[in-house]
Parts: C-alpha cells; sequence; structure tokens
C-alpha cells in the first residue's frame, strides 16, 4: 500500500511539535511494515525513508497535488477540496463549534472521539528508538512538568504550586521564568527551574531524571503526548482528569484529580509506583506499532468503500468556560 501523509507543517520537528513526531513515527513504522510513505508537507521537509516528500500548496486543488500510484490519503490537516481517492482525517486538536467535521475523522483518544459522538480513534504512539534507555535504575533528584508553559491550558502555574506545597522540586521543561502570555508571570522559587524548550537527547536526559510528570491541564487534553514519553522514562503522572487524561493514566501508573490538595497528597507518594511498570504499560499500549496496526485497520475500510463514521461528527457541547475547574 502506497499512504500519503499530509500535513501543514515541516519535518522532521527539532524540538517541539507533537503532530509533527506523530506522522515521522507512524511513516517510519509503515514503511518497516512493508508499505510506500510519501508526504505532503511544508517547504524545508525532507525524510529518508519515505518514497517522495512533496511541498503542499494551498493555492492548488489538492487532488492536482497527490502523486501517482497513491492508494490512500491521510490527511492531518483541512486541505481546500475532498480527496478523490480513499482518505481519512485526523483531527489532532480541539475544536469549540458545532461545524460537523469529515466523515472519515479519526481523534486521538476514546473521550476525544466521545465529545464529538464518535467511536473513530487511533491512540498516538512514540518510537521506543528516539528515547533509548529509560534509565530505570537511575536516581531521580526532581518532577517535572513538560508542555508549552506560555499556553495557559497546560497550567504551569498549578503545576508550580504542586511542586511548593509538597515541598519538592520542579523541573519546567518548556518554560521561561519570565513570561508575559502568563499575565506577567516571574517565578522567583529557587526549587522550580525552567529548561526552556527541549527536544532530542536534553530532553531524554531531563526525563531520566524525574520522579513524575506533575500535568495539571485545564482543557480537554485529546492526548498528551507528554503522558507517554514520561511514562515511557519510568515516571508516574499527575493530573487532572480532563480529556483522555482518566483513559491514558491507569491507576498502576498514576493519579488523576482536578483537587490542588490531592495532587499534592499523591505527588508527595510518587515512591509507591514502579518505573519498570510505568516504562511497560508504554511499550504495550502506546508504541507506533500498535498506532501504524490501528491506522492500517482504518485505511482498509475507506479503501473498501466504507465511512469511518455512520454521520459528520459534530462536537456535543460547546466549552463557555476558558478553563475547566482547579479546586483548592
Amino acid at each position: 500500500m502506497h499512504i500519503l501523509i499530509v500535513n501543514n507543517t515541516s519535518i522532521p520537528v527539532q524540538k517541539y511539535g507533537g503532530t509533527e513526531r506523530v506522522i515521522w513515527w507512524l511513516g517510519k513504522q509503515l514503511v518497516h511494515m512493508g508499505h510506500q510513505v510519501s508526504y505532503l508537507v511544508a517547504s524545508g521537509s525532507y525524510c529518508e525513508f519515505a518514497t517522495g516528500v512533496h511541498v503542499l500548496n494551498h493555492e492548488i486543488p489538492f487532488n492536482q497535488q497527490i502523486p501517482a500510484g497513491v492508494d490512500v490519503v491521510h490527511l492531518n490537516c483541512r486541505v481546500n477540496e475532498t480527496p478523490a481517492i480513499p482518505y481519512i482525517f485526523t483531527l489532532h486538536g480541539n475544536t469549540n463549534d458545532q461545524n460537523p467535521l469529515d466523515i472519515n475523522t479519526v481523534f486521538v483518544s476514546k473521550n476525544h472521539a466521545n465529545r464529538y459522538g464518535s467511536e473513530s480513534f487511533v491512540h498516538n504512539g512514540i518510537d521506543p528508538a528516539d528515547y533509548g534507555d529509560p534509565g530505570l535504575n537511575q536516581h531521580r533528584h526532581y518532577f517535572h512538568f513538560l508542555g508549552d508553559a506560555a499556553w495557559r491550558v497546560k497550567n504551569v502555574r498549578g503545576a508550580i504550586k504542586i511542586a511548593q506545597k509538597a515541598n519538592i522540586t520542579l523541573r519546567v521543561i518548556g518554560g521561561k521564568r519570565f513570561n508575559l502570555n502568563q499575565g506577567i508571570r516571574l517565578t522567583f522559587d529557587p526549587r522550580v527551574r525552567f529548561d526552556g524548550m527541549k527536544g532530542g537527547a536534553e530532553k531524554n536526559a531531563l526525563l531520566k531524571g524525574s520522579k513524575g510528570l506533575i500535568f495539571p491541564v485545564l482543557w480537554n487534553e485529546p492526548f498528551g503526548l507528554s503522558i507517554i514519553e514520561s511514562l515511557y522514562f519510568g515516571c508516574p503522572v499527575f493530573g487532572t482528569p480532563y480529556g483522555s487524561l482518566k483513559e491514558m493514566i491507569a491507576p498502576s501508573v498514576g493519579f488523576t484529580s482536578n483537587s490542588l490538595s490531592a495532587l499534592v497528597d499523591a505527588v508527595k507518594e510518587a515512591g509507591q509506583y514502579d518505573q519498570k511498570n510505568c516504562h511497560d504499560y508504554v511499550m504495550s499500549n502506546f508504541t507506533s506499532t500498535q498506532m501504524a496496526a490501528n491506522y492500517l485497520y482504518k485505511y482498509e475500510i475507506v479503501l473498501n468503500h466504507r465511512k469511518l463514521n455512520d454521520t459528520a461528527p459534530i462536537l456535543k457541547e460547546v466549552q463557555t468556560d476558558k478553563f475547566l475547574p482547579f479546586l483548592p
């Protein structure tokens, strides 16, 4: 099978960029399984394992940009016309309107799908080769927050409060000490260290030294790649129960609550979680091997001229509050 993977950003990603990493891992695994993969992405992209890497041009009708020989199109962004050959569309983020989505939409978690009245989803999966040795026997000194700290729904402020009340050291991976986007947030606490945007070996080394991920998001997280990255390195996860978090954070690998005090208590007991169990949980459920197999099943459905949803998915409930509750 020849799959065309489409997105409106460039590959490979250097530091952050969840969708870019997911489509890279997916393509790599599909090739490993004996399929051909081409990319239609932003300029400046390159990929050594792909059959072809083409530049997406939104000024040209989309169907004119599909290379010859492609069997199925995997959209990861919106394009200017419906593909003329079998296709699927993965929605990686949230919308907050009730406009119908494409009939062949795939969501990235069960919760994500259910919020749109759908049962069509595929969990994202990481490529373990990008992370290497999880360092499960390494001594751990601190906890971490992983995400774009400038994005207020990620709630780095909440993570800092949890760390302060639990009297622990926190490394903020993905943020700066001074940030105008946080309402002029300036954090003086010496137990809170801001590492900025990190990727590759730098990020992996930080995760190897962590006792756990503090992730108190204030929105319905569609998936949360930082969760499975952290679990891979043996880090239990302490987060709010919003979006996919309760689905992904089994009781054996973490704790969810929207109560600050409950999360503080849970973090204090982080040592009860087995690091190897956290790592094995990811290897059994959230790698590119499982992701690619599940997407192949979706490709077969549309290749057999069937739809992924009975009706066009529509958001069931528009969120009127900017942030979901974070209680004392």
